[in-house]
Parts: C-alpha cells; sequence; structure tokens
C-alpha cells in the first residue's frame, strides 16, 4: 500500500512591482503544497489570495492535509477532492476552496508522475496547442497612448487578440477606439470591467465595445448578479464573460441555464483546483460555451487538453515569475504542454527562501 509519507503547506508573499490589473493588487500571496509518497515520488501544488488573507488558507491548508493527506493510502486526486469538500458542508466553500486548489494541484502532479505521464494525459485528454491572448499591462485609467503601446507588443509577440481593461466610463472609449485603430489585421480587443459597472453603464459599454467588434466583455457586473447578467446577456452585441470569482460548478450553473455567459471563466484557486476547474468545462461543453481560464496558462493547458470546450490562455505574468522556465508563447502566441511527467512546473531557484512566511 502506497501512502502519503509527507504533506506541507506553506504561505508565500510575493510582491508586485506596483499596482497590478483593475484590481490594483501589490502582492499576491501564495499557498504552496508539496507532498511525498512513500515510493519517494514528490508532488507540488499551489494556490493564490488577491487582497490579503493567506494565512488563513494556509492554515486550512494545513489542517486538511493533516487530517486527510498525511499518513493515508494515496488515492485518485478526483476522490481526495470530493473528500475535501465535503468536509466544508458545516462551513461553506469560501476560503475552504483556495486550501483545497493547492492541494488539488499538487496530488495530480504526484498522481501523473506515478502514472508517468504528463499531466493531460492523466486528465485523459491528448496535448493540444491553442491561442494566448494578451492581458497584462492594462488599466482601467490608463491613457489611450500606453494602451496601444502594451497591445502593440502583444501583437509583436504573435498574439491575435488584446484584453483591455474599462470602467464603464467615458475615458474607455477613446481606449478601446485608439487601440483598435493601432492593431493590426487579425488582432482582437477583448475588454475586462472587473465588475465595475451598473446594468446601464455595461449597456452603454457593450454597445461601444460592438462598434469595434469586440471579442467579449469580461465582468461588467457584480460576479453574483445572475439577474442581471442574464438582462444584459439577452440585449448584448457582444459576447458577455465571467466565472474568475465563482466558486464551484453549482454557482456557475445558473448562469449557463440562462444564457446569461458565454465564455467561462474559471479560477483555479476559486473553483478549488484542477479536479472542478476541469468539471466546469465538461458542463460548459454541454451548453456549447467557451472556455477561457482566468490566469495560470502553463498549468491549464493540460487542463485544455482534456476540455474541447477551452479555446483560450490568457498572458497575466502573475506568478509566473515564481516559475523556473515555464512553458510559454511560441513565435506565433500559442501555448503547448510539456511532455514531462506531471504538471512539469518547478520553483525558481530561492523562491521558496525569499517568499516564505515563517508559521
Amino acid at each position: 500500500m502506497v501512502t502519503i509519507a509527507k504533506a506541507n503547506a506553506e504561505l508565500w508573499v510575493f510582491p508586485l512591482s506596483g499596482p497590478t490589473g483593475g484590481s490594483g493588487i501589490t502582492a499576491v500571496d501564495v499557498i504552496v503544497v508539496d507532498i511525498e509518497d512513500s515510493d519517494g515520488r514528490a508532488g507540488t501544488g499551489f494556490s493564490y489570495v488577491l487582497g490579503g488573507g493567506g494565512a488563513t488558507v494556509a492554515a486550512a491548508a494545513r489542517d486538511m492535509l493533516e487530517r486527510f493527506v498525511a499518513g493515508q493510502e494515496t488515492v485518485p486526486p478526483q476522490a481526495l477532492w470530493r473528500r475535501l469538500a465535503g468536509s466544508l458542508n458545516r462551513l461553506g466553500r469560501g476560503y475552504g476552496y483556495l486550501a483545497i486548489a493547492a492541494i488539488d494541484v499538487a496530488t495530480w502532479d504526484l498522481h501523473a508522475k506515478r502514472l508517468d505521464m504528463p499531466l493531460y494525459s492523466a486528465l485523459g485528454g491528448v496535448a493540444r496547442t491553442l491561442p494566448v491572448y494578451g492581458s497584462g499591462g492594462f488599466g482601467p485609467t490608463q491613457d489611450p497612448d500606453a494602451a496601444v503601446a502594451r497591445s502593440l507588443e502583444y501583437a509583436g509577440m504573435g498574439c491575435t487578440a488584446v484584453k483591455l481593461r474599462v470602467a464603464g466610463a467615458p475615458a474607455d472609449l477613446d481606449r478601446i477606439r485608439a487601440v483598435a485603430d493601432a492593431l493590426p489585421d487579425g488582432v482582437d480587443i477583448m475588454a475586462d470591467a472587473n465588475e465595475k459597472c451598473d446594468l446601464a453603464r455595461a449597456q452603454w459599454l457593450v454597445n461601444a465595445l460592438a462598434d469595434v467588434n469586440a471579442l467579449w466583455l469580461e465582468e461588467p457586473l457584480p460576479a453574483h448578479d445572475t439577474n442581471g447578467f442574464a438582462t444584459l446577456a439577452a440585449n448584448s452585441p457582444v459576447p458577455i464573460a465571467t466565472g474568475e470569482h465563482h466558486q464551484g460548478v453549482v454557482e456557475l450553473v445558473p448562469l449557463m441555464q440562462a444564457r446569461a455567459v458565454s465564455v467561462v471563466q474559471p479560477d483555479l484557486a476559486m473553483m478549488g483546483g484542477i479536479t472542478e476547474s476541469l468539471r466546469v468545462a465538461h458542463v460548459a461543453e454541454h451548453y456549447n460555451l467557451v472556455v477561457s481560464p482566468h490566469f495560470l496558462p502553463a498549468l491549464f493547458i493540460h487542463v485544455a487538453g482534456a476540455a474541447p470546450s477551452i479555446r483560450w490562455m490568457e498572458d497575466f505574468p502573475l506568478l509566473e515569475p515564481l516559475f523556473d522556465n515555464p512553458v510559454g508563447m511560441d513565435a506565433d502566441g500559442n501555448i503547448s504542454p510539456p511532455d514531462t511527467p506531471g504538471h512539469g512546473i518547478q520553483w525558481a531557484h530561492g523562491a521558496r527562501q525569499e517568499y516564505r512566511i515563517a508559521e
């Protein structure tokens, strides 16, 4: 019987160079989980928190590892995920799902290594090559010239789409139009409002984006305004995207059923890891919807191998500086998974020592 001989969770705090993305975060709390089985094989996983609170998540991960993983017989990742998620029945998903995510990624890494397979094969998939859209370096109050410069940089890297940040404000119009006019043929625009609009402003914004044939408007409304999303989607000339702030299939199915979303965007941490992210993608496939995961293309490109509904990867270098040579875009702006056993992500030399917070 193979058991889990070692299981540990750590909190790292990774400072960013300045306010980043539409939410303006300045640091990322990273929860790192390392597990090792009695045969000496090891898996590593991670989750993250934007805006603080990582210590709470790390404590939850340690508690789960102690109660359900350390010293236990190895089981398939899906079975462990159900066990961990079931332990939250009287607590709610909340930060517990963020803790499960780190354990789930580590478990899948170990599972794939035990099978001597790349993660996409262990998930039941095949290697796929997908386009990456450029998302980093944009802001909701950004000067149009700066947005143009960043967009052209991404186009030069081979990206066939870029995602601006918007706020539902009149200043958005100049930025959107300037980028649309500057981009070469074949490079499209998306926009992300980061939940900043009310319904009336969101309707105004989708009409503005329709003028440049935008691929989608992301999170125009607060994430759990399902009725608002349904009303907007029914009257929008532009596809609506959301999902990064939802937890579990159970929170996204009402949006899918109501046709309130066209592009589903699971977040690794909020979803509770790979297991539930893949389940979301399979349910989205049933509704004939597109899936474009939030962040982490080096990991989600494996999930895409088992989920045809996943069509895009997002380049937003958040945790990537912590990785040792992660798989990246090719000259055509596409990404493919590595064929090494596991997920293939390793920590950069010295990262653990530099960013780990003592318990």
